[in-house]
């Protein structure tokens, strides 16, 4: 039997799947690149499915799958490891089918329409007790926002990362480190991941340090879309604006709404209906439905709801929704779900996964975290506004203009802390962390040429 054949039969024969390491086992006589070469084929010719990364991914043969014999491309099928309710079956079913077998779709004013805050629900009671259950911080009884402050470091690295994989972004999860933290970008990588990675730092910046004012309305919602889009739209005034023409969802027969009075009116009901609604979860996943659904801007629609979805998780200081390891084609399948069917239980069960995941990476990271410093927590505005002042007062002695603002505002007894503070803020100040005091990179470079004792 020929090596290619070998390896077929071995994959299709086993119902829970095979790595290549079980796979050169079984055939020692092939050679480890041929074995991958034709791998990479069958799955090319859609006769085996991959799931998992790395030495943990398995290969299986179609037939062993649940949705075997649908017309889905193998790259496009929801992975079998993550588990959904019969009823997400049905969807699934459905929207594996070839595009010409799905029936052309419009806007369904009726779901948003039906929907009563705290009367229809989303999320079931049990399933809104296991999420608060497994989202439980410590600091669920602090002021809003406590949490997501004292994670922010770690929380920029991973949701950028995982919202922009969502998006196809290639940066891995140490390349957007380096570029969040340190301000590098990742050799060999398009300008546009770059843009999109710095986008969502802003953007979650924005969030969690506005998260005392920060409610369901369209100033937030355009301000987040617009620290989003920045310089990546094709059009710059679609920045954090309500889109003013037509658009096609690509691989689905959804069509939007394209009238801009109709989808701002439309925006407006979803933001106050979500605003109404007093759970946590409820609010976040009715976001993660509607925004997408009505997509009320000319793109960025998705990345926009995967951080609003955040706002009410911040606010009560429950673990944030990363979206670490959600395999983006089982994103795309639950949101081609509610477009083409107006059905919200396949994003659902992803959510609740996806919300798993989360948690079980950021209650196992606080346990190491430092108590925050009350007097930085305290004064954390004034910090920022200070070392705001210090970078864009090019021409005057950094350490008199601390003096002055201190002296200025901040109490005797802590005025000598707070100074000590600023100033070891400030010497650390590189540009990974600027936009957190509003600064600029021209700004933070003239600053550094004039002030060389000061540089990080």
């Amino acid at each position: 039997m020929p090596p290619n054949n070998e390896l077929l039969a071995s994959i299709k024969v086993s119902s829970q799947g095979v790595t290549l390491a079980e796979l050169l086992t079984q055939h020692p006589n092939i050679a480890r690149r041929t074995a991958q070469r034709q791998i990479a084929k069958f799955i090319d010719e859609g006769l085996v499915i991959a799931r998992g990364e790395g030495r943990a991914r398995r290969y299986f043969g179609v037939d062993a799958l649940p949705n075997a014999g649908l017309h889905t491309n193998s790259r496009d099928a929801f992975p079998s490891f993550i588990p959904v309710s019969a009823d997400s079956q049905d969807i699934l079913s459905y929207i594996n089918q070839p595009l010409e077998a799905r029936k052309p779709v419009g806007y369904q004013q009726e779901l948003l329409n039906s929907y009563q805050p705290n009367k229809t629900w989303y999320l079931s009671e049990s399933l809104r007790r296991q999420l608060h259950k497994m989202g439980r911080t410590t600091d669920s009884q602090q002021p809003v926002g406590t949490y997501s402050r004292a994670i922010l470091n770690r929380l920029l690295i991973d949701l950028s990362w995982a919202s922009s994989h969502l998006e196809g972004n290639t940066y891995s999860r140490l390349d957007t480190r380096e570029l969040i933290e340190h301000g590098r970008s990742a050799q060999g990588k398009a300008a546009i991941e770059t843009q999109m990675i710095l986008n969502h730092k802003s953007a979650i910046e924005l969030l969690v340090e506005n998260i005392d004012t920060a409610e369901f309305n369209e100033y937030t919602l355009m301000n987040i879309h617009s620290a989003l889009s920045e310089n990546l739209l094709p059009n710059p005034a679609d920045e954090g604006r309500i889109r003013q023409h037509a658009v096609d969802i690509g691989k689905s027969v959804f069509r939007p709404l394209s009238v801009p009075a109709q989808i701002e009116n439309t925006l407006k009901l979803v933001l106050s209906k979500t605003r109404q609604i007093g759970d946590a979860f409820e609010q976040s996943f009715f976001m993660m439905v509607h925004l997408p659904y009505l997509q009320p801007f000319a793109d960025i629609n998705k990345r926009t709801s995967r951080l609003a979805a955040n706002l009410p998780l911040f606010r009560a200081n429950l673990c944030p929704l990363t979206f670490l390891d959600v395999p983006e084609q089982a994103y795309s399948r639950a949101t081609l779900g509610i477009y083409e069917m107006a059905r919200v239980e396949l994003l659902r069960d992803l959510y609740v996964w996806a919300y798993e995941r989360s948690t079980q990476e950021y209650l196992a990271i606080k346990q190491d975290l430092a108590e925050p410093d009350p007097l930085r927590l305290t004064w954390r505005n004034f910090i920022k506004q200070t070392i705001h002042l210090v970078v864009t007062s090019v021409h005057q002695d950094p350490y008199s203009v601390i003096q002055q603002a201190v002296k200025a505002q901040i109490p005797e007894p802590e005025q000598n802390d707070l100074q000590a503070l600023v100033i070891e803020e400030l010497r650390r100040l590189h540009e990974g962390v600027l936009a957190r005091y509003g600064l600029r990179p021209s700004e933070f470079a003239a600053w550094k040429a004039e002030h060389h004792p000061y540089k990080s």
